[in-house]
């Protein structure tokens, strides 16, 4: 048995048929009993706060009888709560104990402790390589491993270089959708086959003397001497807050940092995207191998369409890269359990992660991890578990794009599907509960009884506020699990308007159940 499974402690423990569910609802003595929740949520769409919103709610039990229902067909935009839709499909055709995998190889020969060829690290989509998770390996500890390969074929010095192989996926970094502002940010960073510290690049920023002046900015973490950037950010006026953006290419090594920075905001760190993992991973890699005793000649490399960059300045790029099959493997690395990411994912909402699920679902099943690969295996995922996507348009797997459009009936026919896998019990630990970290805020009113009961996934961005999830019955028959999904979409007012809102229509739900 698995970790995550071993770690499950619930009250009741959910079964599901598919067959209990459908999408045309009934009307029941029990929806009757819980009408206080329906008057609530009517109560709330005519207030000042929804009114002028697209608001939607679908709450109904295992056993197919509804409690809450508004606008439930209703198409909206579902922001992060889009990973409950990742995380449970990855996790329902990888497995929970699913890993990624990453190796150590090499062209050319070894002789008297030279390799006269390239050490390759082929990147297998892991995406926690050097990350701060508490979940990955820690960086040293995990090139320490890769270095014991080269140990034990007795490999002391490189006559070559260091390749970052992160063919493992192709296809643009990030979606198309993704609006220019998003894509420069850490949270915009698309996913790949070698990565490096989740493609982020942290960034030491404060603001300067004067209105005007330019905005103190300084490379944190990691340091990559091959890019040239270019701060033409200004100091703004008190209250004007944080505008600074990164606009960056995945094809030149130049970056800019544009935007605004109040003079009376306190120095902070500033995450933004990091084009070249491979590259990156290589190189510190390679500055690793130096400090050890093993010289690297021709220092870090990576590969692109096919051919070997070392200079990412230039347009010229070396010979073709070994093919996979060709090269000599000396080891293999594995990442964290798929359950332990996916719950990453889901109480970070860490879009980096969710897309690297994403498009490892089009790689496994259509051996492509572009975008395109990636809808034809999210379709697959479905039809498997007895769910269509003809009403609904999935566009990523992080729900960054805002041409992802779900309704809240969409949500529960995918949330009542999930309890019929057989990995159920390990997609249920991915998701939050109240005072979980992220989500310490969440219910304040409710009793920790109810809170407890309670597994939820918010998604938010601006004009939208969402949350979906599962409800655990307190006593009674297993069907009287609530799974729920609440959806606002077009709102001018701040999410702290709409969150109290959210927690009431859930708390009410808990309450009685």
């Amino acid at each position: 048995m698995n970790s995550c499974v071993c770690a499950l402690v619930m009250s009741v423990a959910i079964s599901h048929s598919a067959a209990a569910f459908s999408p045309q609802v009934r009307s029941t003595n029990k929806a009757q009993d819980k009408s206080r929740t329906q008057r609530y949520i009517e109560q709330a769409s005519r207030n000042d706060i929804l009114k002028s919103s697209v608001f939607g709610v679908l709450a109904v039990t295992e056993g197919g009888d509804t409690l809450a229902v508004w606008n439930s067909d209703q198409r909206m935009v579902p922001a992060s709560t889009m990973k409950l839709i990742t995380t449970g499909m990855a996790i329902h055709r990888l497995g929970p104990d699913f890993k990624y995998v990453t190796r150590i190889g090499h062209s050319g020969t070894i002789k008297d402790g030279v390799l006269d060829g390239d050490l390759y690290i082929i990147g297998g989509g892991d995406p926690t390589i050097a990350s701060k998770d508490s979940i990955a390996i820690p960086r040293a500890r995990l090139f320490a491993q890769w270095k014991s390969f080269l140990d034990n074929a007795g490999i002391k010095r490189i006559n070559g270089k260091v390749i970052g192989d992160g063919r493992y996926f192709d296809g643009p970094l990030e979606h198309d959708t993704w609006s220019y502002q998003d894509i420069g940010t850490a949270y915009g960073t698309g996913g790949t086959g070698l990565c490096f510290y989740e493609n982020a690049q942290d960034f030491k920023v404060s603001a300067g003397a004067t209105v005007g002046s330019p905005v103190n900015v300084t490379v944190s973490f990691p340091n990559t001497p091959w890019m040239r950037y270019e701060y033409p950010c200004r100091t703004a006026p008190a209250g004007t807050g944080d505008q600074l953006y990164l606009f960056n290419t995945e094809f030149l090594p130049y970056a800019e940092i544009r935007g605004s920075f109040a003079i009376d905001r306190k120095p902070k760190t500033e995450e933004f995207s990091n084009k070249f993992g491979a590259y990156t991973c290589a190189h510190y890699f390679c500055e690793y191998l130096k400090s050890n005793g093993v010289p690297v000649s021709d220092g870090p490399a990576d590969i692109r369409l096919g051919r070997v960059r070392t200079n990412l300045s230039s347009n010229e790029y070396g010979p073709y890269a070994s093919g996979v099959d060709n090269l000599n493997m000396l080891g293999q690395t594995y990442s964290p359990s798929l359950c332990r990411i996916a719950r990453e994912t889901n109480l970070k909402s860490d879009n980096f992660y969710a897309e690297t699920l994403f498009r490892t679902l089009g790689r496994r099943l259509h051996h492509s991890a572009s975008y395109d690969s990636s809808y034809v295996a999210v379709n697959e995922v479905m039809r498997s578990l007895g769910v269509s996507t003809d009403d609904v348009r999935i566009a990523d797997g992080s729900g960054l794009a805002r041409h992802n459009y779900i309704s809240p009936s969409f949500f529960v026919r995918f949330l009542s599907a999930m309890m019929d896998s057989p990995s159920f019990g390990d997609y249920i630990l991915t998701i939050g509960r109240p005072g979980d970290r992220h989500y310490e805020s969440r219910l304040r009113e409710a009793s920790a009884t109810v809170k407890s009961r309670v597994h939820l996934k918010s998604g938010s961005m601006n004009g939208v506020r969402c949350f979906s999830g599962y409800i655990e019955p307190s006593a009674g028959s297993k069907s009287d699990t609530i799974i729920f999904s609440i959806m606002t979409n077009n709102s001018l007012v701040s999410a702290s308007r709409i969150d109290p809102i959210i927690d009431r229509i859930i708390t009410l739900l808990a309450a009685d159940n």
